[in-house]
């Protein structure tokens, strides 16, 4: 079976604290990206951020820096299960108009929790908030 492309846009990304999960799993870094400007991007308590599609027509949401991952499907399972509750797997659309797995949040997780949307990615929101 084909390996899957796979958008990561926190703590997974190459260089930051859960990348080995990504690496064990067997994946391979493939490019940076951006999603389509059809995203929220929200801190759960400043340990990871979780990502919600929204309509095309929101004027909050924007798009999000994001790391594009080649890796074997049952690497993908070994990923997921190492993610907390209210994260899940979705079709994630990117600027250029390809469509990738992702990392995405389920939209209870995010109630309640600071929007860091204006700041355009993870490691952009941690860079000004450490």
């Amino acid at each position: 079976m084909d390996n899957v492309l796979f958008a990561v846009n926190g703590t997974l990304m190459r260089g930051l604290e859960l990348e080995d999960n990504l690496i064990r799993a067997g994946a391979r870094f493939v490019r940076e990206d951006r999603t389509a400007g059809c995203y929220r991007l929200y801190s759960i308590d400043d340990a990871y951020p979780a990502m919600i599609r929204t309509r095309p027509d929101d004027p909050d949401a924007g798009k999000i820096a994001l790391e594009v991952w080649s890796l074997p499907p049952q690497g993908l399972a070994e990923v997921f299960s190492g993610e907390p509750a209210g994260l899940c797997i979705g079709r994630v659309f990117l600027e250029n108009g390809e469509t990738v797995c992702g990392m995405l949040g389920e939209p209870e997780l995010v109630r309640g929790k600071k929007e860091i949307t204006a700041y355009g990615g993870w490691r952009a929101y941690t860079a000004r908030n450490a």
